[in-house]
């Protein structure tokens, strides 16, 4: 036997999982080198991929590289439907066009992790779009209203006397029959898809084919180091994001998730991580330096080790010695004044006039070193040249024209 390959596929099977099912079964197939069909799923519900969704992308790299398919499935037509895994309440409905905007960007983004030319990619409008309404008729009645409900989340919205929608009962039956369409010998998902995964395998059952093998991934909490990462939650860390940008956010999460962080997103290897681990407990490494050593190689991933090294930089600059960041961007301005709420949607510092007025409100708006709380306040040419802090990372200099 391959001992070096016994190795990695232990790693594969360990490192950042939280549980494995069938986990022997699993490990069996993998050391005869059998090719499997490896299926992640992801329903387009924003734009934008974050690095908690680069737990799971990472662990499908890993896969990839020990020679197995991997199948990024875009759930197109279940993302009109909505998943209800850890919500509260009914999730909203997205049209056919809210999918088709956040479609755009994920292939390009999953590149960054993935070898997308080896990856066979998949919309289950594919089938779904063919099937009429025998076909729902014959999925449903292979299960019961009562199994379905056992899920977490629905207990605790019956018991709060919350709706559950009937689409949302009949979601994780069709993401199980992706399985089926897919002849999936393996499914990835966070713990939240615990129930949907599973689901996978039963449906598989259903329709005579072999049931999957699934893998759950921990779920990483964002910055604000208590909730699921989200771009809704406004504490998540984008895996396009400028250098500068993902390392000073990186410098700002709690200190008790820097081990964590390095064993999801970063190629550390183990026993490292675990120095990292028990130095900073005996006081022998101070948790900021491990955060330095942790942003550099996160961005360093997404971005290389040049602009890795620059964003430290400026991370150490503009925050440890309170300079002022080198090729600040410069904003020109063709009219006599502009708001500033106006200007700081213009400089990229917001992304809306709401947004920018909430930022000067709350005190983290910046003139020329001064803070400066007035939303309502006009700007003109006695500005020029100044230089406005937005929040922790945004710096831009005005230039009337």
């Amino acid at each position: 036997m391959n001992k070096d390959l016994e190795i990695k596929i232990e790693e594969v099977l360990t490192r950042g999982t939280d549980e494995v099912i069938i986990k022997e079964h699993l490990k069996e197939r993998l050391l005869l080198s059998k090719k499997l069909r490896i299926k992640f799923g992801i329903d387009p519900t924003s734009p934008d991929l974050h690095l908690g969704h680069s737990v799971a992308l990472r662990k499908l790299r890993q896969f990839q590289d020990l020679g197995h398919e991997i199948i990024f499935l875009i759930g197109d037509f279940t993302a009109m439907i909505g998943d209800p895994s850890g919500r509260s309440e009914t999730r909203k409905m997205l049209t056919k066009e809210d999918v088709q905007n956040n479609m755009k960007n994920y292939q390009e983004q999953a590149a960054k992790i993935l070898d997308m030319g080896r990856v066979e990619v998949r919309f289950n409008s594919e089938w779904y779009n063919k099937k009429g309404y025998n076909f729902l008729f014959e999925l449903t009645s292979k299960f019961t209203v009562a199994r379905v409900l056992e899920r977490d989340d629905f207990k605790k919205r019956l018991k709060e006397d919350v709706d559950i929608s009937v689409m949302e009962v009949i979601y994780p039956i069709m993401q199980g029959y992706d399985s089926v369409e897919l002849n999936s010998d393996l499914e990835i998902g966070g713990t939240d898809q615990k129930f949907n995964l599973l689901m996978g395998r039963k449906v598989q059952r259903r329709y005579g084919k072999n049931e999957q093998d699934i893998m759950t991934l921990p779920l990483l909490e964002g910055t604000d180091g208590i909730n699921k990462m989200s771009k809704s939650l406004g504490n998540y860390i984008g895996i396009t994001e400028k250098p500068e940008n993902m390392f000073s956010k990186i410098m700002s999460i709690p200190d008790n998730l820097i081990i964590k962080y390095f064993r999801l997103l970063t190629d550390i290897d183990e026993k490292n991580i675990e120095n990292y681990k028990s130095d900073m407990q005996s006081g022998k490494l101070n948790p900021r330096d491990a955060k330095l050593k942790l942003a550099f190689e996160i961005v360093k991933i997404y971005h290389g080790e040049e602009k890795a090294q620059e964003a430290k930089k400026y991370f150490i600059d503009t925050f440890s010695k309170r300079e002022i960041p080198e090729n600040i961007p410069e904003v020109k301005i063709e009219t006599e004044s502009i708001s500033l709420v106006d200007f700081i949607v213009l400089s990229g510092n917001a992304k809306s006039k709401g947004e920018a007025r909430r930022k000067i409100e709350q005190g983290g708006v910046e003139i020329g070193g001064q803070k400066e709380t007035d939303w309502q306040k006009i700007l003109d040419k006695k500005f020029d040249g100044k230089v406005f802090k937005v929040g922790k990372l945004g710096f831009a200099r005005i230039k009337f024209e």
